[in-house]
């Protein structure tokens, strides 16, 4: 018989790989081969050796298989490939040293240099070994993947629509189990990087098919802005005992933490039990906070703000407005020395924060600046207003009010107008110049020379100190 017709024969009903999506069994035909040998077993099945170069196809498809050299182990049920091993079909390219096929569970197993491309979807698998289970009508129904020894996948998820090449997740784990094209299991230091994004856990689980991603074991997710353009310098980090993605078609939408939530930018940060960023055009636009146990809290170099939840609004990650509601408490400086003790601020039920944006004129960046404040609800407020034409030098006057709605308004780095509705009260404070000694004591001299020389002088007893501030109606 001639070997590649025998080949042919004994190999019949040996699917290589899956070649369609139903997963529809193969017969594997030996196209050319250098040399052929059979053993036969005790068992009365043959043990087939075919080297010096292999070509082969999935008879009746547009399969292809080549190796250096094959043995198909009847007895076992396994069919080695060994040497230069190359594997074509319509759902997967598989490139690797040496690969076992094993018939009865449909599995192949792939070692040495492993390449795996889903030709779907235009990830790619690379690492030291590979377990690829096929999806065979009876058996199983999606096509399953597993990874160990840290391999690397460029993990894309390409779209009809799409026009050209996208720029893939680059995900590296201890361990590596994919199902179907679309749902992800990845353990033991998983780091996913791309240009605008990166992450840091012990695991991951991806399923883009419900659009949801979620990190566990001390997990890290840093923002990096569009890099492409001037906002490269922008972005964000958020840490906290668990962290969830929302996924639309591959893009990240949302990333929250729960629990001991803690979220950094340029020159802010925000902690609380649960932080929630929303994502578009691969940058922060919206922030939201809440917690029972742990507070909103924000501080950045000249304003902070606690409340029991928290809204930030910061469309291309350019801070607009900041609402705080619940036990809402605000802090303002005028500039980074200004004394603890002439800390602007205010408090209320809700307070809502509006920023204006000034170019900085060194970098050119711009860079939010304080434009309204505005307190509601059981409100009250406490300012400082400098005056520049005041010689005591005693500090800027001090305001305090009291009402149902108050409205901070600002003029550059000071406050401009304080602005008081609805039950309103308070008192205003200004600094009055200090009494010379030297005045007081000629007043006491002149005061004694008058009394008349009948009459005991009595000493008066010492003035008070004068106040350094003087109230004012």
């Amino acid at each position: 018989m001639n070997p590649v017709i025998a080949v042919v024969v004994l190999l019949q009903g040996v699917p290589a790989t899956r070649d369609t999506v139903a997963g529809r069994p193969c017969r594997v035909a030996v196209d050319s081969m250098g040399h052929y040998a059979e053993i036969p077993n005790s068992d009365g099945t043959k043990t087939i050796h075919g080297g010096g170069g292999v070509l082969a196809h999935c008879d009746g498809t547009n399969t292809t298989i080549s190796a250096d050299s094959f043995a198909h182990y009847g007895a076992l049920g396994r069919l080695d490939l060994i040497g230069r091993v190359v594997i074509r079909d319509t759902a997967l390219a598989l490139d690797a040293h040496y690969a076992s096929y094993f018939l009865k569970d449909e599995r192949l197993e792939a070692h040495n240099n492993v390449i795996a491309v889903n030709r779907r979807t235009g990830s790619v698998l690379r690492g030291p070994n590979l377990k690829y289970w096929r999806a065979v009508k009876g058996v199983r129904d999606t096509v399953e993947m597993y990874a160990t020894q840290r391999p690397t996948v460029e993990y894309r998820q390409s779209q009809p629509a799409d026009s050209g090449p996208q720029e893939p997740y680059i995900i590296v784990a201890d361990r590596l189990h994919l199902k179907g094209d679309d749902r992800m299991w990845a353990g033991g230091k998983v780091t996913v990087d791309r240009s605008d994004f990166a992450s840091r856990s012990d695991s991951m689980q991806l399923d883009q098919l419900s659009g949801f991603g979620v990190l566990v074991g001390k997990p890290s997710v840093e923002g990096r802005g569009r890099t492409a353009t001037a906002d490269s310098g922008k972005g964000y980090t958020l840490v906290g005992t668990r962290i969830e993605l929302a996924l639309t078609q591959r893009e990240i939408r949302a990333v929250k933490a729960l629990g001991h939530g803690k979220a950094t930018g340029a020159d802010w940060s925000l902690t609380a039990d649960t932080i929630d960023l929303r994502i578009a055009d691969r940058s922060l636009q919206q922030t939201f906070a809440w917690g029972d146990s742990a507070r909103p809290h924000a501080i950045s170099a000249l304003y902070t703000i606690r409340s029991d939840s928290l809204a930030i609004d910061s469309p291309g990650e350019v801070l607009t407005e900041s609402r705080a509601f619940g036990k809402a408490f605000a802090t303002a400086k005028r500039d980074s020395i200004t004394p603890a003790n002439q800390t602007d601020w205010v408090t209320g039920d809700s307070i809502t924060i509006r920023f204006t944006q000034d170019e900085d004129s060194i970098t050119k960046r711009k860079h939010s600046r304080l434009r309204e404040l505005v307190a509601r609800g059981a409100a009250r407020a406490l300012t400082h207003h400098s005056d520049k034409t005041d010689t005591t030098k005693v500090g800027p006057a001090i305001n305090y009010s009291r009402g149902h709605v108050i409205t901070l308004s600002m003029l550059r780095d000071r406050i401009d107008r304080v602005v008081v509705v609805g039950s309103a009260d308070g008192v205003h404070l200004e600094p009055r110049p200090a009494v010379e000694a030297d005045s007081l004591k000629r007043a006491q001299a002149d005061t004694t020379r008058r009394a008349p020389a009948s009459l005991p002088v009595s000493q008066p007893p010492p003035p008070p100190p004068p106040p350094l501030w003087t109230a004012v109606p």
